[in-house]
């Protein structure tokens, strides 16, 4: 049982879609999986610092007034000095502090962003706290559609996480690093179905739980220089760290290349693996610094934006 809490508020930069923003119309998870949204109320569970937290976000604004009101759960008293620490912290988890305005005027005269933007407007990218996680989603995004990488997430989750109560509710957080670096190859990668992801999965655990940077910490480093560090970890390579990188990329993997060779050269590649670092190229070309936000929103609208375009674009 989570029985201490404080309490905050956070202003997000509008235009900010609550719903949107919590729970991604692809079935990307805000920070882990079996999160509840319930109107206006949304609960999740993470851990920050090593300690488990039950979080409850509230919206009591609008998309173009925006304000959230968020209840931090723990079972252990946080010191003050942390407590000021945290709302900054979960600001930029949340994405409240992003500036979409840019991104909007480029994406308004782009042919295939203009559609997403209509579809989307105010969802903001998000980041997770726990720096593991976003690797588990990393390397199990890896040569497998959504719903099957959705799938050994929940699995890892379901067989391995912790169950935590707070606010009424219970809802599972992610393992810790820790207690994935002991597991045995062999019994993890069967009881998840892993295949060859286990070992990356344990061996990265091992360094993150041997002092590997946090989320914070890589989220301070320049953009080129958090991913070289990223791709240290076991498993995390061009596409995963771009996929987990807080700065953003634009990860283009054997699955997401129909989709950006269709959007940017009108067919699906014959050969997905030679294709690749085309069709990357040309979307840092035409996307720029936006690369990633433009990937993020066309991910999310990949059955609209069929219809809109007349294509048939492969689900991920």
């Amino acid at each position: 049982m989570l029985e201490n809490v404080f309490e905050f508020d956070l202003r997000p930069i509008p235009p900010f879609n609550f719903e949107l923003t919590a729970q991604k119309p692809a079935g990307w998870s805000l920070f882990n999986a079996g999160e509840i949204l319930d109107g206006n109320t949304f609960w999740t569970a993470t851990r920050i610092d090593g300690i488990v937290a039950g979080i409850k976000m509230v919206s009591r604004g609008t998309i173009d007034r925006p304000r959230l009101h968020l209840s931090v759960y723990t079972s252990v008293q946080i010191p003050q000095k942390k407590k000021g620490e945290i709302p900054g912290y979960l600001a930029k988890m949340i994405g409240t502090d992003q500036d979409l305005r840019e991104f909007y005027e480029m994406a308004a005269k782009d042919e295939i962003l203009k559609h997403t933007i209509e579809d989307l407007y105010g969802m903001h990218d998000t980041q997770t706290p726990y720096l593991y996680n976003s690797v588990v989603l990393g390397i199990c995004l890896q040569m497998a559609r959504l719903d099957r990488s959705m799938g050994m997430i929940e699995s890892i989750n379901r067989n391995y996480g912790d169950r935590v109560e707070f606010d009424g509710i219970e809802l599972t957080v992610e393992p810790s690093a820790e207690s994935i670096s002991v597991l045995k190859e062999k019994e993890f990668a069967e009881k998840c179905k892993l295949g060859y992801r286990a070992k990356f999965l344990i061996n990265s655990a091992k360094m993150i739980a041997n002092g590997f940077p946090s989320s914070e910490e890589i989220l301070s480093m320049p953009p080129m220089e958090a991913k070289k560090k990223l791709m240290e970890l076991p498993g995390i390579g061009d596409y995963a760290s771009d996929i987990i990188n807080p700065h953003g990329g634009f990860p283009i993997d054997a699955w997401s290349v129909d989709v950006f060779g269709m959007l940017f050269f009108g067919k699906e590649p014959k050969n997905a693996r030679e294709m690749i670092e085309k069709v990357k190229r040309k979307g840092m070309k035409k996307w720029g610094s936006w690369a990633w936000m433009g990937f993020f929103y066309v991910a999310q609208d990949l059955e609209n934006l069929s219809k809109r375009l007349g294509m048939k674009l492969r689900q991920m």
